[in-house]
């Protein structure tokens, strides 16, 4: 498919999808934050983790969802041709269908390519706290999860990947097409930085697109 194309069935797929309310999508979304925070005792990096493997578990069923909803409205997606077509396809198609997002794919490589995503649905409401210095007192001392000391005495805020859900999302559904792939959220809004980034790098093809965590319920 050319991109103009891919474009048009992403924008046509969307027109047909039912139409969640964005505020009460973005608040369950934070409930969620929340559970973790306390279910995990605020560890950022488990709780990274579990963002990506809920997405994980999203993603291996979003795949089916996209292409039924393709095939009843007579849009042929077809096989991509190389990782760049798979790259627009899963911006411009897949986010589009099921978050009516646009993004766009940048810094591709036979290996990999960055996905920009300039809005959020996830993070509407939501402001990071800082992570304060506290004083001297031992009391207040604590420790990030590769050991380095965090004097503030409460969880390194700007190591939360909050919309990690996403790169698990992109696992789940290229594993179903027999592409194993590592997925990091390298830049974000919520942590200062100019745009949201994610990083996918192809590490295989894999000869059974159903990968190993799929379990039919």
């Amino acid at each position: 498919m050319s991109k103009s194309s891919i474009t048009a069935s992403g924008h046509t797929l969307w027109s047909k999808m039912p139409k969640a309310n964005t505020e009460l999508f973005a608040l369950t979304y934070g409930s969620l934050i929340t559970e973790l925070l306390k279910d995990y005792d605020n560890d950022i990096e488990e709780i990274n983790n579990q963002l990506e493997r809920i997405g994980h578990s999203i993603g291996i069923r979003c795949i089916d969802e996209l292409l039924a909803k393709s095939e009843v409205n007579g849009i042929d997606i077809g096989p991509c041709s190389n990782l760049e077509n798979t790259a627009e396809v899963v911006a411009k198609i897949g986010f589009r269908c099921f978050l009516g997002m646009t993004c766009d794919v940048a810094n591709v490589t036979e290996k990999s390519f960055s996905l920009f995503l300039y809005e959020n649905p996830l993070s509407i409401f939501v402001e990071l706290p800082e992570t304060t210095n506290g004083d001297d007192d031992d009391r207040h001392q604590s420790f990030n999860s590769d050991g380095k000391e965090n004097s503030g005495g409460g969880p390194d805020w700007s190591k939360l990947k909050y919309s990690n859900v996403y790169c698990g999302v992109i696992r789940g559904a290229l594993e179903q097409i027999n592409m194993k792939v590592e997925c990091d959220f390298v830049r974000d809004v919520l942590r200062g930085h100019d745009v949201n980034e994610i990083k996918v790098e192809l590490k295989e093809i894999m000869s059974d697109g159903a990968g190993q965590d799929y379990h039919e319920e």
